[in-house]
């Protein structure tokens, strides 16, 4: 029920259990549970889900449709006090807004649980599910789900473009952009085979988005309506997105039985911003959750926030995060899409295996 529990389900039984590890674009409430800065458990957020859940979003996130699609449950919050039990067994939602790959990543934010945490919260779900339907039954199970692992932006937004004097306290100054990349890929690659060794074998990494179109990054950087998106930081998530590939690729080849699949949502979401009217869409570069600020967003969405009317026109929802129309246009690019979306098979591709 959504007066209890912040989940979607169109059927009664799930086909697959989902475990989604990830940040803001995938947190579906843990930080509700938190002393954060990065909350959304707030009107406006949820005004068209029904209520604010924690969700980064007017309404739907793209797993949200996934669960749809499938007739499953839209997997819980690891923190919600009602994810236990039988529930676990259709799989777990660890993701927290402001976190990364990093460990120092999204400390401007305080609380948030990033990626190695929220590996040890799996550790402990698996743990659960043992006790209740044993080993060989958890594993299986495990094998068989889907592992969705959405991190990377707030690496980026979180971390390395933060000012020096501010995150002075956890890293002496800001290296080089590839030496940054090369750390962010190396922890990744432990992470991943960590997952691994915990029983992932279909595993779906989004790549970084263009974050140099979001309404926050053209506002901080000074950017006139209706032109370009901000260069470097679309440069520099484009470079980590090809060390991401080549690493999915490595770990495809090195980790026996495993499928990991590079989803390109850099792509899928740089067209839906750049041909923006052929999606139905009027406004690509300005929040609809608006608080200031040319681009509608200097401050994040909050109950004083004024929203536009009709969502279904705005790309973004608020200073970062697609709106629902959005979120529902890329997952049916990832279901169904070719080898230019997502790789080296899509997600129905990969759901059917």
């Amino acid at each position: 029920m959504l007066s209890n529990c912040n989940c979607i389900s169109n059927g009664q039984n799930p086909k697959i259990a989902t475990f989604v590890f990830g940040d803001s674009l995938v947190d579906v409430g843990n930080n509700n549970y938190l002393v954060s800065l990065s909350r959304a458990d707030y009107p406006p957020n949820g005004i068209d889900f029904g209520m604010p859940t924690g969700r980064f979003c007017n309404g739907k996130t793209m797993l949200d449709f996934l669960a749809e699609e499938f007739g499953t449950i839209a997997s819980p919050p690891y923190l919600a006090p009602y994810a236990k039990g039988p529930l676990i067994l259709q799989g777990i939602n660890y993701a927290s807004a402001g976190s990364g790959i990093l460990n120092e990543t999204g400390q401007i934010y305080i609380g948030r649980i990033n990626f190695d945490a929220q590996l040890d919260n799996f550790a402990n779900t698996k743990n659960d599910m043992i006790s209740l339907i044993g080993a060989a039954a958890t594993d299986e199970l495990v094998n068989k789900a889907l592992f969705v692992v959405n991190f990377g932006s707030n690496d980026f937004i979180a971390n390395y473009f933060v000012p020096d004097y501010i995150k002075e306290f956890w890293q002496p100054k800001t290296p080089p952009p590839q030496d940054f990349i090369d750390s962010m890929i190396s922890k990744l690659r432990l992470q991943l085979t960590r997952l691994f060794n915990m029983g992932a074998r279909k595993i779906v990494v989004p790549n970084v988005g263009p974050i140099g179109c979001t309404p926050a990054e053209r506002e901080f950087n000074g950017k006139l309506k209706n032109s370009d998106c901000v260069a470097f930081p679309n440069q520099i998530a484009q470079s980590y997105n090809i060390q991401l590939k080549n690493l999915l690729t490595e770990l495809s080849n090195n980790l026996k039985g495993s499928i990991f699949l590079y989803a390109n949502a850099y792509r899928i979401f740089n067209d839906i911003v750049t041909n923006y009217k052929s999606y139905g869409f009027e406004v690509p570069d300005t929040a609809c959750c608006t608080e200031g600020g040319r681009y509608g967003q200097i401050i994040v969405c909050n109950p004083t926030s004024t929203y536009c009317k009709d969502r279904t026109k705005y790309v973004f929802w608020d200073l970062f995060h697609p709106t629902e129309a959005t979120n529902s246009i890329i997952i049916k690019r990832l279901l169904d899409g070719d080898i230019n979306d997502i790789s080296p098979m899509n997600l129905r591709q990969l759901l059917s295996l």
